[in-house]
């Protein structure tokens, strides 16, 4: 294609830029070639999580298994060449070949004829693995440590046996300089690396489970990651950012699931003078009502339990407090029948709610002033300016949250597929509901957007600033506001579950969003506000998880929206009856996979014990989609474009080339 003088003319300095990394006619014309040949490659798999809630075993389980992926191209290798016991060994090796190596040679079955047939076998599936990326793609990724040989036998072409003697020395030779362990090794990890070209976490990393900071290292280190943010996850980053109630409900999440670990030992936050705190100012209150829960069923003693609890009424009443202060400086959040501590009639041990009177089941509110109910104690004050420096000054949370802003947002459109955590606002007619941020009024994409915005002011905002200051009572907001697009509730009702024994008062309504889930037109109408207008478009949500025993399906909206929420954590697990979904998109299929509980790590070593999934292909495509099909692909193609443009300004002079 020819470009005229005046297009030439409006990208010069575009052009004498890319002209430095392709000075000439054959540099510009090598790297087309390339680009276009990329672009007939088949898209990467792509998988899909949400609400990990701190599960970490299962999340590690479940990114080794790659949601059956890895079973699937080693049934596809072998299918027919070994047995089902013979595959299920391979793909544990693979999952865990530093455990099991230890195991088998702990046993005595490892010769050099089982390390001989072992590697022949991984390099199969690892070439199956690799087969849809460009070699200069997968010699990046190789492990420094065996690049040259991985290399060589990946692109093992052999004519007429030429080069037969030559694999196989490779092969004697990495078992006769004893290196077979540390091979295998690494072709297991390459395997697990190579088997998902990009990994989307649909949001809520955080609490419930013991080990949040665990899943974020493994995020951390991730070759190609996205995380849409949950309403946990913007908590925990109002927290770092430094709000107030942030923290307080942070740490009531914390304590509320006997999950101290991920405070103290995960982010070095200590709750020591909390617990100094709440046994000098509750050492004789029971706290009934405060009890934590213990989903993972671990062993606590009597005495742990009751401090925890007194722990956990602490910390309550002070997040009760901070927010009911953030509630009164920003009337715009509508939040006003979130205020309750100062309709407690202290003297009758009563609450008026909605123009009902309850009774307490609990009177002893020590620190509360029933003249000024929203002001911190002289104590609480002080126990706050530690704990926000903790926060702070946590070098893991900070490099986790860091991490969540640079590779995560509100949500994302990708490939064609709108991903977010929570909902799109909608009213009960199913339109866009008008939501008061601000000075602003917005909906749909324009809310998310602003949010977006807002939550990134309250981390990287100027300190000490209104605009700071606000920003992160919007995350607070984010996290538990009537129509805060990452809550989905009209409110919650912490202060009654504690308080008050009548469950008629529990009442938290889902966003109208909720009830209009199955119909297709309101799908189609949240995808058209994004761009999104391609018939294989889908929403993929999380948040709300799918209760299989009251017959409810994941994939709702005639197919066009699919709520991946099915109870990793194991708080849900009785509710929901499965323990998750996954989805994997590759350049075929749609396939979402249901999990059941994951029972142990060592289970799965010693007795090859896969996560028992089921698979359910949502949509079988048309035609293979190729990279060409893909935002990849529009993006290479602009590249071509643009070398294709500078090709012409060399072609007529215009800019001159270079040896």
């Amino acid at each position: 294609m020819e470009y005229s003088e005046i297009q030439l003319r409006e990208n010069r300095k575009y052009l004498e830029l890319l002209a430095k990394e392709y000075p000439n006619i054959q540099a510009a014309a090598t790297e087309i070639i390339n680009l276009r040949a990329i672009l007939n490659l088949p898209k990467g798999t792509e998988h899909f999580m949400s609400d990990l809630h701190g599960e970490y075993e299962p999340f590690l389980h479940i990114m080794r298994n790659a949601s059956g992926a890895i079973k699937r191209k080693i049934d596809a290798c072998f299918g027919h060449r070994l047995t089902e016991k013979e595959r299920r060994f391979l793909a544990t090796l693979i999952y865990y070949p530093e455990e099991k190596m230890a195991l088998l040679k702990a046993s005595g079955v490892v010769s050099e004829d089982w390390y001989r047939v072992m590697i022949y076998r991984l390099m199969e599936v690892c070439r199956v693995a690799v087969s849809k990326y460009t070699r200069s793609k997968v010699r990046k990724a190789l492990p420094a440590d065996f690049a040259y040989v991985l290399d060589e036998l990946l692109h093992a072409i052999d004519v007429d046996g030429n080069k037969e003697q030559y694999y196989d020395q490779i092969i004697l030779s990495i078992i006769a300089t004893e290196r077979a362990d540390a091979f295998i090794i690494t072709v297991c990890r390459f395997i697990q690396r190579m088997i998902i070209d990009r990994l989307h976490i649909i949001g809520d990393i955080f609490d419930r489970g013991p080990g949040a900071e665990i899943i974020l290292d493994h995020l951390c280190s991730h070759h190609s990651v996205d995380v849409q943010w949950g309403n946990h996850d913007i908590l925990w980053m109002g927290a770092a950012s430094g709000s107030d109630p942030c923290i307080a409900d942070v740490i009531t999440n914390c304590v509320k699931y006997n999950n101290f670990n991920t405070l103290e030992d995960g982010y070095g936050i200590s709750t020591r003078p909390l617990a100094t705190f709440a046994m000098e100012t509750y050492g004789d209150d029971p706290c009934a009502s405060f009890r934590p829960k213990n989903p993972s069923e671990a062993e606590v003693s009597a005495h742990d339990e009751q401090l925890a609890a007194q722990i956990h009424k602490a910390i309550a009443i002070i997040e009760f407090k901070l927010e009911g202060q953030a509630i009164m400086r920003h009337p715009e959040y509508g939040m006003d029948d979130r205020l309750l501590l100062n309709k407690v009639d202290f003297a009758k041990g009563t609450i008026q709610i909605d123009g009902a009177e309850y009774l307490l089941n609990d009177r002893n509110y020590p620190t509360i002033d029933p003249e000024n109910p929203y002001a911190l104690s002289e104590a609480e004050a002080q126990l706050m300016v530690h704990l926000r420096t903790s926060f702070l000054h946590s070098e893991r949370l900070q490099k986790h949250v860091r991490f969540l802003y640079k590779n995560g947002g509100m949500y994302l459109t990708y490939n064609s597929n709108l991903l977010y955590h929570g909902c799109i606002p909608l009213e009960p007619d199913g339109t866009f509901s008008q939501v008061q941020v601000g000075r602003h009024r917005l909906s749909g994409k324009a809310l998310l957007d602003y949010a977006d915005q807002l939550a990134r002011q309250a981390y990287f905002g100027k300190e000490g600033t209104r605009e700071k200051e606000d920003a992160m009572d919007f995350m607070w907001y984010l996290w538990c506001g009537p129509k805060s697009p990452l809550c989905g509730k009209n409110r919650i009702t912490t202060f009654e579950r504690y308080f008050i024994d009548d469950k008629g008062t529990w009442e938290e309504r889902k966003d109208p969003y909720y009830s209009h889930l199955e119909s297709p037109e309101t799908a189609e109408m949240i995808l058209k506000e994004f761009g999104l207008t391609r018939r294989r478009s889908k929403i993929i949500n999380g948040h709300v998880p799918v209760k299989i025993r009251k017959g409810e399906s994941p994939v709702k909206a005639g197919g066009k929206l699919l709520v991946i929420d099915g109870g990793l954590s194991r708080a849900y697990q009785p509710v929901t009856g499965i323990a998750g979904y996954t989805l994997t998109f590759n350049s075929h299929e749609l396939n979402l996979s249901a999990h059941e509980p994951f029972e142990s790590r060592q289970k799965a070593i010693n007795e090859e014990v896969d996560i028992l999934s089921h698979e359910t292909i949502v949509e079988k495509m048309d035609r293979r989609i190729m990279i060409y099909d893909t935002d990849d692909g529009r993006r290479i193609q602009g590249q071509i474009d643009d070398l294709e443009m500078l090709m012409s300004a060399y072609r007529t002079g215009f800019i001159k080339q270079h040896s």
